[in-house]
């Protein structure tokens, strides 16, 4: 069974993202161990620079992941995915991955470089500019569509 693990930067304030993402962490949990996991974010302040700030997240992401761990970093920089791709990538992934499966999704500023460099895949939900806080809702529907996908269910039209 794939193990997954969503790793995030801070806290999700929106009500409406939060009850989405307990909806399908929920649903989730039907076909895959899953750990959502938030690590604090640094606080952008005058004095410190917008590197400084990714690399001491990123720190802490990286803290969160083992050696044996399979590593996606969010960005939009990554690869993309029709549904039925990803479904098949994580299928393949499933019989590959020999620790968990994390997904790594940044702050307002996004993944350090060394954790994009330091990454097994870089995935990218949409060329399009997202918050961070709703990256994480997208993702969580997406990984909920290709385990439906792959189970042949009728959720995926």
């Amino acid at each position: 069974m794939l193990k997954l693990r969503i790793i995030v930067v801070d806290r999700t304030r929106s009500p409406f993202l939060k009850e989405g993402e307990s909806f399908y962490l929920k649903r989730l949990s039907r076909y895959s161990q899953v750990a959502w996991e938030e690590v604090k974010a640094v606080k952008i302040r005058k004095g410190r620079t917008e590197e400084e700030i990714l690399i001491a997240e990123g720190e802490a992401i990286a803290r969160r992941v083992a050696p044996a761990d399979y590593l996606v970093s969010l960005d939009r920089s990554g690869h993309q995915y029709d549904s039925e791709a990803l479904a098949q990538w994580l299928e393949d992934l499933s019989i590959e991955a020999k620790g968990w499966v994390c997904f790594a999704i940044g702050g307002p500023l996004g993944l350090s470089k060394p954790l994009l460099e330091r990454a097994d895949k870089i995935l990218s939900l949409s060329t399009l500019t997202l918050t961070h806080e709703m990256s994480r809702l997208i993702l969580l529907e997406q990984l909920y569509r290709a385990f439906t996908i792959m189970r042949g269910e009728k959720y995926h039209k």
